[in-house]
């Protein structure tokens, strides 16, 4: 009789994908592994929010593929020396139509659909030497991987019906007002503009100009472990700093923004006016409460949080649940705790690569 699974990984997504492509390189057997998700394909919910912005490239960099080994990267597939050049310094942004090529190859490659079970979990509970995913059974080793908890929408505008969120499908209206000042919502400045829209940005700061999410140093062994000496207070006013928007610097954002300037297409307000269309580029909701699983985890085995983060162990593991036998750990955006960029690919692996560690450690 074959042995019933070890691992289980709740959530589907690219976090998921990751996660899962890892541990096969790492030599776990298909059927040691149970992913439990709502929808078969990993880029799914990521390719519609992609597509909804019209992005073109990725922000991430050279490692900003879901294949186990950083080496080679998706610049050898562009065949072309500038990309070979840009990924030696760690500065090569992937096409998007790429990236999602490769995540179908690794999704085919790694056997996901022979570990996939389609269900959304509702529930997680320490039970002896593992854990029982919706009653279901035993694993002893979880890592939960399920993405951003839904949009975020400012609450004076949730029935406003100029209203799309950026990472809903939406076309242009003449007058545009973009919410926002993020990485999406200055995609949306650009392809607004491109659409031939007159374009107003409403905002509640002046968003940084970084290449990443997170500024490279704090991605770095000496930067993480920096961070994760910090107190949680200091941790959380850097996380609560580093979620203020952000967008590269560069002449392909700020050049087409001085000409629409010029022209009288594109202009900054502080509040909303009577625009035909509102897009807000507002993001997600943040933090484990607005995760009904990750909220009932906490509040039923008690675990230590702070502020809207569960504390977590610098390998993205729960302390109060993870031992020598039995691992739970948590990767994507719940993850900020232990990675600073943990929503990006680079979190999500560096998350799979320690589950994959202390697997190792137990087996």
């Amino acid at each position: 009789m074959r042995e019933a699974p070890e691992i289980a990984i709740v959530g589907s997504g690219l976090a998921a994908l990751a996660t899962y492509a890892t541990l096969r390189h790492g030599g776990v057997g298909a059927e040691g592994i149970v992913v439990f998700g709502a929808d078969a394909d990993p880029t799914a919910a990521w390719r519609r929010r992609a597509g909804s912005i019209r992005q073109r490239r990725m922000r991430s960099e050279s490692d900003g593929h879901l294949a186990a080994a950083a080496w080679p990267g998706l610049a050898l597939r562009e065949r072309r020396l500038a990309p070979l050049w840009q990924t030696l310094a760690n500065r090569y942004h992937p096409p998007v139509d790429l990236f999602l090529r490769h995540a179908e190859e690794v999704r085919a490659r790694s056997g996901w659909e022979r570990s996939f079970v389609e269900r959304r979990v509702a529930h997680i509970a320490a039970a002896g030497d593992g854990f029982e995913v919706d009653g279901d059974g035993v694993f002893r080793h979880v890592l939960v991987a399920t993405g951003h908890p839904g949009h975020a929408l400012p609450d004076t505008l949730v029935d406003d019906p100029r209203v799309v969120h950026a990472y809903e499908p939406h076309e242009y209206a003449s007058h545009v007002t973009v919410v926002g000042a993020g990485m999406a919502a200055a995609t949306e400045w650009l392809n607004a503009l491109e659409a031939g829209a007159e374009v107003v940005s409403v905002r509640r700061r002046e968003p940084t100009r970084q290449p990443l999410t997170v500024p490279r140093p704090l991605l770095s062994k000496r930067g993480l472990a920096g961070f994760h000496g910090l107190s949680h207070e200091r941790r959380a006013a850097l996380l609560r700093e580093l979620s203020t928007p952000s967008y590269p610097p560069g002449p392909a954002w700020d050049e087409p923004l001085t000409r629409a300037e010029a022209e009288g297409r594109f202009r900054v307000e502080a509040a909303l006016n009577g625009a035909e269309q509102i897009i807000c580029a507002t993001g997600f909701l943040r933090g484990y409460r607005n995760d009904p699983l990750l909220a009932r985890l906490v509040a039923e085995h008690g675990l230590e949080t702070h502020d809207r983060w569960i504390v977590l162990a610098p390998d993205s593991t729960v302390p109060g649940l993870t031992d020598d036998d039995r691992t739970l750990a948590v990767a994507g955006v719940a993850a900020q705790w232990a990675f600073p960029a943990a929503d990006t690919i680079a979190g999500a692996k560096y998350a799979a690569r320690a589950f994959l560690r202390r697997l190792c450690r137990t087996r």
